[in-house]
């Protein structure tokens, strides 16, 4: 069993927005490099979780969250079903190099079921939302390189 540090704890379970906690942390510089947006079936798992209908298609979008570094410091994947892409949600689908959480934290606090898990990258969180009655999952793996930008502002500090 892989054993969370300290320094990402805080990050796994944290609230509200990512995109404006990388943001601060980097002293304003923030970047999403979209890598692939393609569709797929929703795994077992993750339809129990929001509810849907096993197998039902979803639009994925995977990128990663720069902050002030050249190497990456989140690996990013969304998870949005198609009958929420029919509904408010469909605004994810055209935001480009726009961070996801600029549209589902403006002016809205949506509810939040989160998961931790250990993935081959790193430490993930998922979380399920629901936003504007559409169910969707953000998950978001600590790379590395944040790690290491943490432990350093640590023994900076």
């Amino acid at each position: 069993m892989q054993h969370i540090p300290a320094e990402l704890k805080s990050w796994l379970y944290a609230s509200g927005s990512l995109t404006q906690q990388l943001t601060d942390l980097a002293d304003g510089k923030f970047m999403v490099q979209p890598v692939k947006e393609h569709f797929q079936r929703l795994n077992f798992i993750d339809a129990k979780w929001m509810k849907m209908p096993y197998q039902h298609t979803s639009w994925v979008r995977e990128s990663y969250l720069y902050g002030c570094e050249e190497q990456p410091w989140v690996k990013a994947k969304s998870i949005f079903p198609i009958l929420s892409l029919q509904q408010r949600a469909r605004i994810f689908k055209h935001i480009g190099t726009k961070p996801i959480g600029f549209f589902l934290f403006q002016r809205t606090n949506p509810a939040c079921e989160r998961r931790v898990i250990w993935l081959e990258d790193g430490w993930t969180r998922q979380s399920c939302y629901t936003w504007h009655g559409c169910k969707f999952i953000v998950q978001e793996t600590f790379l590395e390189s944040f790690e290491q930008y943490l432990q350093k502002q640590h023994s900076a500090g």
